[in-house]
């Protein structure tokens, strides 16, 4: 006889976390199934562990330049990959079992450690037992893409779910897919000294589409390690390692690294025995308002499991979407998505907001401001002088569209922009804050200064709207 709950989390990483929170406002009548290992992806394989590995190249970079600044001794500095790697996997360890503790802590026998897959649309079959529940909130994640025809080579691959726990990284690797993870990991490893080649079949790197940005980044980053961009790689065994070819260019390593982005574990539930039809990438459709499977009210996706936006403040928002409209399946509720935000953590970090140039390109009611960090104050006190921020707004009333930048510390950038779309300001709105001197923000401030130039406002008195006191 099947275990009859209210509602059924299956995935207790954050998604299932985040969504719990909401479920346990209404009802205690839950079970949590996941029976992986526990702590979420973000704190065992991706963000955590990766901004350790992240800091130790920036570290080592840092004290090779100290020389021009009179400071002896920094030419000499090198990493230990060993202890370093252990470094990694101890600060991610940390990190991962505050999650554990979170994920069963006070849950008992609500917490059911075996994987879950459905036999009938309210019914999932659960090691011997059955659950039956009114409401399902699939917070299952996502795991590594491996092609196929690659698994013949498993032992001279990784990927990123296996490289943090490598207890040392042989000299010459491959960095296959250059998106997020792909272009920080591999200009962390040339900064602590290994010979790294990264490959992309995309002409652009960490999701840049802006033709200036994206060539100013492949110029900044490429100055690190080659990249060889706009060929797919081509595997074959050989003496010695691995041989991967992409067009005329070929390069023989002692492992690669695929980082070709992740797939949800949707398709591991058997969901057509609830009744979903799936897509071509074996995903269902989804109201990401409601987060609801379109046609299944009693069925909820959140986090990397939507294969959407795979960032952490997304799957918070969704989970917590999901939660909320479990337990008021009577009234459920559409909510506001939040404006894009991504950030890549490379060094200047490539970050995108808002609606990218690829959204906006051949629109003539768009104007870009434009600023160049080689001669920015602050920067060149930094010694970051390097990079390019594009901002996008609209012609006529200057409303910040969105924008594109590979800029030093441009994860704080990226969020002043972030927040300002977010609540619908203008180029004018933004001029009119303050700008303390010397900082990088200054350089955000000539941006929006070159865009403003370019909208029907030009020339209007930025005193308009200021509030006019009395003399004594």
């Amino acid at each position: 006889m099947a275990r009859k709950v209210k509602i059924c989390v299956i995935g207790s990483g954050s998604t299932g976390l985040f969504s719990l929170g909401q479920v346990r406002k209404g009802t205690s009548d839950f079970v949590v199934v996941d029976g992986g290992i526990l702590g979420t992806t973000c704190a065992r394989v991706g963000c955590m562990p990766s901004k350790a590995l992240i800091q130790a190249g920036e570290d080592v970079h840092h004290a090779s330049e100290l020389a021009v600044q009179g400071i002896a001794g920094g030419e000499g500095i090198s990493a230990d990959i060993t202890k370093m790697m252990a470094h990694v996997r101890e600060m991610r360890d940390g990190f991962a079992g505050m999650v554990v503790k979170r994920s069963s802590m006070g849950l008992g026998d609500k917490l059911i450690r075996h994987n879950a897959q459905f036999i009938a649309p309210h019914v999932v079959r659960v090691g011997e037992e059955e659950i039956e529940a009114e409401k399902f909130i699939l917070a299952v994640g996502s795991r590594p893409v491996m092609p196929a025809p690659w698994e013949q080579f498993s032992e001279l691959l990784m990927t990123t779910d296996e490289f943090f726990e490598q207890e040392s990284l042989p000299q010459h690797m491959a960095i296959i897919g250059l998106g997020v993870i792909g272009t920080e990991l591999g200009q962390s490893l040339a900064r602590l000294g290994l010979d790294v080649t990264g490959i992309d079949m995309a002409q652009t790197l960490g999701g840049l589409s802006d033709p200036g940005v994206r060539d100013e980044a492949i110029r900044l980053i490429g100055g690190e390690f080659p990249l060889w961009l706009g060929e797919g790689a081509l595997l074959s065994r050989v003496e010695g390692g691995l041989r991967v070819q992409a067009g005329e260019r070929e390069v023989v390593v002692d492992k690669a690294l695929v980082a070709l982005g992740r797939r949800s574990n949707l398709d591991r539930l058997d969901l057509s025995a609830a009744g979903v039809t799936l897509d071509e990438r074996g995903l269902p459709e989804i109201d990401p308002a409601t987060m609801q499977i379109e046609g299944h009210a009693h069925l909820f996706v959140a986090g990397d499991a939507t294969g959407d936006r795979q960032l952490m403040h997304e799957v918070a928002d969704e989970a917590r979407i999901a939660g909320y409209n479990a337990i008021h399946a009577e009234a459920p509720k559409r909510f506001m998505r939040k404006k894009p935000l991504g950030i890549n953590f490379t060094d200047p970090n490539i970050c995108m907001v808002g609606q990218k140039w690829s959204e906006l390109q051949g629109r003539d009611d768009v104007v870009v401001g434009a600023r160049n960090f080689d001669t920015q104050g602050r920067a060149k006190l930094l010694k970051k002088n390097a990079g390019l921020l594009h901002i996008y707004a609209r012609k006529s009333d200057g409303l910040l569209l969105g924008a594109e930048m590979v800029a030093p510390r441009g994860e704080h950038l990226a969020h002043h922009l972030s927040w300002a779309i977010e609540q619908g300001l203008t180029l004018i709105d933004m001029l009119r804050l303050p700008f303390y001197h010397p900082v990088l923000e200054e350089g955000m401030e000539n941006a929006l200064y070159d865009a403003l130039g370019k909208t029907d406002l030009h020339g209007q008195d930025l005193t308009d709207g200021l509030i006019e006191l009395p003399f004594a």
